[in-house]
């Protein structure tokens, strides 16, 4: 691929994606190739089929490289919140006499509470807030000076099955990988960084599981992941009216919460099968598919109550519940809080469905940038 180029591969709970593309004007993105493949989905442990996974890994793999006509040498994996860890902690570091805080002691704060965890691997650490010596709070230090620092900070870590599983995936391709905790990419790609400083809640509605995160600044302070999502409520939908799968998962679409009309009964087809569905049945199921969706965020914001997060707006993306009519006005009465529906700003491709993979874009162009400089630097330093 061209320098500027970076891949990604998005992990979601039903669906993998590889995407390649670039950063353009204005902070849009040009895209060279893109394809997204189903696979079985996962539960808070494993894969349910790890060599179904592989297979969906490598058909899409094949055809973005038939797309863009050269190799992938370097992916940036999303990890999904069901197998990220986040350990919030409160670093302090102080100097013999006060001095201007430069990248070197920010590196040496986050290095003291950086630790191993068994079952784990680092991936990332980031900052919610710095405070100085005279309590000055502010979310990026360099350049002031003071005799201590401390910062509140977020430690990432993936399992070592999630990253185990990915290798082995591409173990004989020659493509080196780096991992991107998916959640933190689209909180803090999606909600502005002002909006952050002062927390923020934000919610990704997944198809078979759905991750709740509390943010402050550029970290996270609290995350959990519950399986809830659409696919769920496809299942009362199969169950309620005895369809196949796919069937119910169609039929979802069809729900309009919405309408004041829902009585009496429709015929629904799909795939050359009609079906008779009892409209004021269907809108009832899905709402409660939807209540155990509400019932998840309400114990996640009960148990991370506090004054700071009251009349905080939830922040909703992801594939989960965009296309249910309605669905986000039940969420938000049942939960007492405004939620507003955020998605990429750019043109297309603004739809929630399109978060996770155009947020993972985002920080691997970015972490890829800063990897160039600093092998530049390097060169310069020490030649080659």
């Amino acid at each position: 691929m061209g320098r500027k180029s970076v891949a990604v591969l998005d992990v979601r709970s039903s669906e993998i994606s590889i995407v390649v593309g670039e950063r353009g004007v204005n902070n849009t993105f040009v895209f060279k190739a893109s394809k997204t493949e189903p696979y079985d989905g996962y539960d808070d442990t494993a894969f349910f089929d790890a060599d179904r996974l592989s297979d969906a890994v490598f058909r899409a793999l094949t055809s973005v490289e038939q797309i863009c006509g050269e190799r992938i040498r370097e992916l940036y994996v999303g990890v999904p919140g069901a197998f990220t860890r986040v350990v919030p902690k409160e670093q302090v570091t102080g100097f013999p006499k006060k001095r201007r805080i430069s990248r070197r002691e920010i590196d040496a704060l986050f290095a003291g509470g950086k630790e191993e965890l068994e079952g784990y691997r680092f991936i990332r650490a980031t900052s919610m807030i710095y405070v100085t010596g005279d309590n000055r709070r502010v979310v990026d230090p360099v350049g002031l000076s003071s005799e201590v620092l401390s910062g509140v900070l977020s430690y990432f870590y993936c399992t070592d099955y999630f990253a185990e599983t990915i290798e082995s995936i591409f173990a004989d391709m020659k493509i080196t990988l780096h991992f991107l905790p998916t959640e933190l990419a689209m909180a803090t790609y999606l909600i502005p960084s002002e909006t952050r400083d002062e927390y923020a809640l934000f919610f990704d509605a997944g198809y078979m599981s759905s991750t709740l995160l509390v943010l402050m600044g550029n970290g996270v302070l609290s995350e959990r992941t519950y399986f809830v999502g659409k696919g769920q409520i496809a299942v009362r939908l199969m169950q309620r009216f005895a369809l196949p799968y796919d069937a119910a998962a169609a039929l979802l679409a069809r729900a309009n919460l919405f309408s004041r009309d829902n009585a009496g009964r429709t015929e629904f087809s799909y795939r050359g099968e009609t079906y008779e569905i009892d409209l004021d049945d269907l809108v009832e199921t899905v709402k409660e598919g939807l209540d155990e969706i509400c019932e998840a965020i309400g114990g996640f914001l009960e148990d991370c109550s506090g004054k700071e997060l009251d009349y905080k707006p939830l922040y909703i993306s992801g594939e989960g519940l965009c296309e249910i009519r309605g669905a986000l006005e039940h969420v938000s009465k049942r939960v007492s809080r405004i939620c507003e529906q955020v998605a990429p700003d750019l043109p297309y491709y603004n739809k929630p469905t399109m978060s996770s993979r155009i947020a993972l874009l985002d920080m691997a162009y970015d972490d890829h940038r800063r990897s160039g400089w600093l092998q530049k630097l390097l060169n310069m330093i020490f030649g080659g």
